[in-house]
């Protein structure tokens, strides 16, 4: 039987982390306003178009945050649209400028905001994690692939590129298969010279 402490802190925990999203939303706002108003007391063109280049990535790092933040309510979301969004924000801030692409390929997916939640911090942990050891400078591409089979959801991340030297289990690794656990699924991974494939299976409903 759950405690009334355990649940106390429960919320109070989801209030820190709320808190600590709010700020650093508030963080990137600051940071995009001095960037815009520094680039509008420049007289220089190459100045003003460098610095509106720097206020779009970070646009684009604060749309990646905002759509990893933990949900304030539990309602019914359309999976494949948040998945397609943060994939669009990754590739802007993360991977375009390194010539990988980042594909989305999804079918319509109904799930609570707090598992789709959960599926996103995922993806960007594997997509991060492909960028990171897959690809040198010569680019390459990623592919998303979200579908329900029946009673369960597969979510596939697969790159083309090699991996390079021996990957070793980090940080990482850990928060994917505890987010992986609180969906009740399981992920495999399969590495191979033409590229890597994360399969990530669970239940659609918990």
């Amino acid at each position: 039987m759950t405690s009334l402490n355990s649940i106390e802190e429960f919320a109070d925990g989801q209030l820190l982390v709320r808190e600590m999203a709010h700020r650093i939303n508030n963080e990137f706002a600051s940071a995009i306003s001095l960037v815009s108003l520094t680039a509008a007391r420049t007289n220089n063109q190459e100045v003003k178009l460098a610095l509106a280049g720097v206020a779009d990535h970070l646009h684009s790092y604060a749309r990646v945050h905002r759509a990893l933040q933990m949900p304030l309510q539990i309602e019914s979301v359309n999976a494949s649209d948040h998945m397609r969004s943060l994939c669009q924000s990754i590739s802007q801030s993360k991977l375009g400028y390194r010539g990988i692409e980042l594909v989305y390929v999804g079918s319509p997916v109904k799930l609570s905001s707090e598992r789709c939640w959960k599926l996103g911090m995922i993806v960007s942990e594997l997509v991060t994690n492909a960028a990171r050891h897959a690809f040198g400078e010569g680019g390459g591409t990623i592919r998303v692939e979200l579908l329900a089979i029946e009673a369960s959801i597969e979510c596939r991340v697969v790159d083309n590129g090699a991996v390079r030297g021996q990957i070793r289990p980090g940080q990482g690794t850990r928060i994917i298969e505890a987010l992986v656990r609180g969906l009740d699924g399981e992920v495999t991974q399969i590495f191979g010279p033409n590229g890597t494939t994360s399969t990530v299976v669970f239940p659609q409903r918990p």
